[in-house]
C-alpha cells in the first residue's frame, strides 16, 4: 500500500509511505518485478461506515469487537475537517484483499515513478496514466473498489475467528 495519483496525505503530493523513503519505492517501480499499488485512489473508497461498524461488532468473538474498536476510533478522525470522510477509509487491509480477491477492485497498467528530489513533490508517485512518456507500463494501479464486497470480506474474515 502506497502512493496515490493525486492528493497526498503526508504532504499535499506524497503518501505517507512512499514519501519516508521515495528512493527504494523508485527502486521498487522500476525494478521490472510485479507491482501492484494500492494508493489513496482506491483505500479512500475503501471507507468502513458505521453501520459496517455494528456489524463486525455484532459477530461477537474478541477480534471483531477490538476491530470495532479500533474503527470507532478512525471513523472520529477521519470525520474531521482536515479529511472530511464519511467514513474510516482503510487502507492496509485492501493489500490483503488484493491477494485474496482481486476481482473486487478495478485497476489499470500505467507506468509509475517516484520522484525523489521534488522540493514540493518529494515522495511523490507520478502515474502516467494518460501514457504520454513513452514508459512501459510497469505497475498494476488500482483505481477503483467494490466496497460492499470488501465490507462482505471483512465480516466474512472476522468470522472466521473461533474462540
Amino acid at each position: 500500500m502506497g502512493g496515490a495519483m493525486g492528493l497526498g496525505n503526508w504532504t499535499p503530493a506524497a503518501e505517507f509511505n512512499i514519501y519516508v523513503d521515495p528512493e527504494a519505492a523508485e527502486i521498487v517501480f522500476q525494478s521490472g518485478i510485479p507491482v501492484v499499488m494500492a494508493g489513496l485512489d482506491v483505500t479512500h473508497r475503501a471507507q468502513i461506515m458505521a453501520d459496517d461498524i455494528e456489524r463486525f461488532r455484532a459477530i461477537n468473538n474478541p477480534v471483531a469487537r477490538t476491530v470495532a474498536e479500533l474503527l470507532d476510533f478512525f471513523m472520529e478522525y477521519h470525520k474531521t475537517e482536515k479529511w472530511g470522510f464519511q467514513g474510516a477509509p482503510l487502507h492496509d487491509p485492501c493489500t490483503i484483499a488484493w491477494l485474496l480477491k482481486p476481482e473486487i477492485f478495478t485497476t489499470a497498467r500505467r507506468w509509475v515513478g517516484v520522484e525523489t528530489q521534488g522540493k514540493y513533490t518529494q515522495g511523490m508517485t507520478v502515474v502516467d496514466y494518460y501514457m504520454l512518456s513513452g514508459n512501459e507500463p510497469n505497475t498494476d494501479i488500482m483505481l477503483d473498489i467494490d466496497r460492499q464486497a470488501f465490507v462482505d470480506l471483512l465480516a466474512e474474515r472476522l468470522a472466521f475467528y473461533q474462540e
